[in-house]
């Protein structure tokens, strides 16, 4: 029994909160997030460190300097099948960040540093709802610091490549005995049965989960050239970091400990005596571009992403001390491998003011008979609009918005109710929507 509830809690572990258009963050400059987030074949200075790293040896100055915060403003909607059921998720607004920092070391020569937070999310559909069995609410943060060399052979080809050190933190809130668990306790046991209707709409049992995830270590590299003086091509790899989240800990929360933990604490593992460790892949993406410069005006880039989810086939958690090791879990995920298409177009307006748009389809990893409100994923299209306004010629203010909008899905995800050890099928149609503001100053000598 004990294994059973421990399974339902652990295995929902937030870094398997990998959704392609969830987890993985894309904003990590306010000028390409007016672009539709493309990159991979653009000269960006600084910025180029996380899209391109060769992009990197075609500084123009100096020093190049960038900086910028972005809010991502999500929300989840699920519906039962039947429609009789709707619950809407309160999520926190995300904050991602970026900093850059690039040097002109001669003129073939250049290097630089980044700090950027290509992972992270938000999700909270409170403690009480039907699917808090699954999930209750999780937030995940994963930073990447990366030292970058750039080296130009040649005046048209640039060539780099980058040092990823990887590290986060995560919580995670979840149901361990829910009220359907407590109804069905009361079937077994009649006596309890105005505990089933005390707690019909009440989550009688949870735990929270928090750890950090530990220092790992990745690269980028890629390579950018200019086949004219209007197009340039480009192709770049971030490698798959496996991150591990050692000792993390937990804390078991009784909605009324006084009535509650008599009849239920039997059954409920000591999860705050010992710690847990798991370990799953941040995916690979391989992205290959193009940029046209039909004028001095007119800009325009598009790329394909190709993200290696299919590496994220099972979560395997391992507890400590020896004693808890029986509670081993290895639990399948099964997701598939995704594209990602973009275009970006970007419009001299005047000698100091920049227009950008952008679109991008974002597939889905997830199998719909694995779909969970954990990770409510579906395929994604974004819309992307942004501008950068310039008071001198070395000084740069960038703003952008961004709107996603997703294709509503249906889709079950099965578990095993905790007293009858039985198939429990949580199913129903989801739909998210998100709206992102950035912003960014840049500043070159």
């Amino acid at each position: 029994m004990k294994r059973i509830i421990l399974y339902a809690c652990i295995s929902m572990l937030p870094l398997s909160y990998a959704a392609a258009e969830g987890y993985q963050v894309n904003i990590q400059s306010t000028k390409q997030a007016g672009m539709g987030h493309v990159g991979t074949a653009m000269k960006l200075g600084a910025e180029s460190m996380h899209f391109n790293p060769a992009g990197l040896g075609f500084l123009e100055k100096e020093v190049d300097l960038s900086l910028g915060v972005a809010g991502i403003f999500s929300t989840a909607k699920y519906s039962s099948l039947d429609g009789t059921y709707k619950h809407e998720s309160d999520n926190d607004p995300s904050t991602p960040l970026y900093a850059y920092a690039g040097f002109k070391i001669y003129d073939n020569f250049s290097a630089g540093v980044s700090l950027t937070t290509p992972y992270g999310s938000a999700m909270n559909w409170g403690k009480n709802w039907k699917g808090s069995h699954l999930i209750q609410n999780i937030s995940l943060k994963a930073f990447s610091l990366q030292p970058t060399l750039s080296y130009r052979p040649f005046d048209r080809l640039s060539i780099g490549a980058g040092l990823m050190v990887m590290f986060g933190n995560f919580s995670l809130s979840r149901a361990l005995f829910s009220s359907s668990d407590m109804a069905d306790l009361a079937a077994l046991m009649p006596p309890l049965a105005p505990y089933a209707e005390k707690y019909k709409n009440t989550t009688p049992v949870y735990a929270e989960l928090s750890g950090d995830a530990g220092v790992r270590l990745g690269y980028n590299i890629g390579a950018m050239f200019d086949v004219t003086d209007q197009f340039t091509v480009g192709v770049s790899y971030r490698s798959k970091v496996m991150m591990n989240v050692g000792e993390g800990t937990a804390k078991v929360f009784y909605a009324n400990e006084t009535e509650l933990k008599p009849i239920l604490g039997a059954m409920i593992p000591a999860l705050d005596e010992g710690t847990l460790e798991a370990e799953l892949p941040l995916p690979s993406n391989f992205n290959i571009g193009a940029t046209y410069k039909p004028n001095e005006k007119w800009l325009l880039s598009g790329e394909l992403q190709f993200v290696g989810w299919g590496a994220y086939k099972n979560l395997d958690v391992e507890f400590s001390p020896e004693s808890l090791s029986q509670y081993n879990i290895s639990a399948p995920k099964n997701y598939e491998n995704t594209i990602i298409y973009r275009l970006g177009a970007q419009y001299a307006l005047t000698h100091r003011f920049d227009l950008r748009l952008g679109a991008y389809y974002d597939e889905s990893p997830v199998k719909s008979d694995f779909l969970n409100p954990e990770t409510p994923s579906m395929d994604k299209l974004g819309l992307t609009t942004g501008f950068s306004f310039r008071p001198t010629d070395s000084f740069s203010v960038d703003l952008a918005f961004n709107y996603v909008t997703g294709f509503g899905r249906k889709g079950s995800y099965t578990d095993k109710a905790t007293l009858t050890q039985q198939p429990r099928k949580f199913e129903g149609d989801y739909d998210v929507n998100a709206f992102t503001v950035a912003l960014g100053l840049a500043y070159t000598f």
